[in-house]
């Protein structure tokens, strides 16, 4: 009888860059953090600093897509989730790519705009995920400036449920994340399923490190799916994941930017204990 237990694997398409706090080291940390096993194909090398991208170079999309099939062939995904993807030929091929696997949940995360409102690809790319990506997902999950783009205006609190409602259309579920409410940001998620709207309310905290907390947020959720959360679970418990990681990472020092957030702290105690136990030595 086999009593090996299967990997709840998350195979994300995305771009590495060299800080670890975004795109597909993100991801990793944060599959990984979440009780999810983190495979992944490279879709661009983004050289960059905490302060600014400064270049961006895209990998051949055959190689992209050889990258995926084979280990999607081979050992199989419980949750794909797409992260940046740059220009409308790598759009194109990545949609042809989840076509091929149609009983996989599929979280797009349209990474566009960055938190400080940075354009992080290609015009012509827009449409293609809105055509292409969009109608594949369980759910998508734009922070404020990518919903502003993907709408055509500009995103309030008042006017989010018929945005998201919109967003929706092409059959996914949407979260828009961090809408500024007073002292407060709120992310509002839609679910298509239900047809349900709910407001995720949180404290701002000051802090510069957050560079990369729509790849981690967009990649608990994913991770949660493939454990077999339902949607509506998946996303509460990315939202407590995400809150957690940017609090405990605002107490780190990290260049003169924008830092990471701390995925592994519900790890802290463990390795602080350990720290103080060789220092006793």
């Amino acid at each position: 009888m086999d009593n090996k237990k299967d990997f709840a694997k998350v195979f994300m398409i995305a771009g590495s860059e060299p800080l670890g706090s975004c795109g597909i080291q993100a991801d990793i940390k944060a599959v990984s953090a979440c009780g999810g096993f983190a495979a992944g194909a490279i879709t661009l090398i983004v050289d960059m600093d905490t302060t600014s991208v400064k270049g961006i170079r895209t990998m051949p999309v055959d190689l992209i897509l050889s990258q995926s099939r084979h280990f999607l062939n081979d050992v199989g995904a419980d949750c794909i989730k797409t992260g940046m993807l740059y220009d409308r030929k790598i759009v194109e091929a990545v949609a042809g790519l989840l076509q091929e696997y149609p009983d996989v949940p599929k979280v797009i995360d349209p990474v566009m705009v960055d938190s400080g409102g940075t354009a992080l690809i290609l015009e012509d790319a827009v449409e293609a995920y809105r055509k292409l990506l969009f109608p594949q997902a369980m759910i998508i999950t734009p922070n404020i400036h990518e919903a502003r783009a993907l709408a055509g205006e500009d995103v309030t609190l008042d006017n989010s449920d018929s945005i998201i409602r919109r967003l929706a259309a092409p059959g996914c579920s949407v979260i828009i994340k961090s809408i500024p409410d007073g002292d407060n940001l709120t992310d509002v998620f839609y679910n298509r399923e239900t047809d349900t709207v709910r407001r995720f309310s949180k404290r701002r905290i000051d802090t510069r490190n957050v560079n990369g907390t729509g790849d981690t947020f967009g990649s608990a959720i994913a991770t949660y799916i493939a454990r077999k959360y339902d949607l509506d679970a998946a996303v509460e418990r990315a939202e407590i994941f995400i809150n957690e990681s940017i609090a405990y990472g605002a107490g780190y020092r990290f260049g003169p930017g924008y830092g990471p957030v701390h995925p592994f702290y519900r790890t802290i105690d463990f390795f602080e204990r350990e720290d103080k136990s060789y220092s006793l030595k």
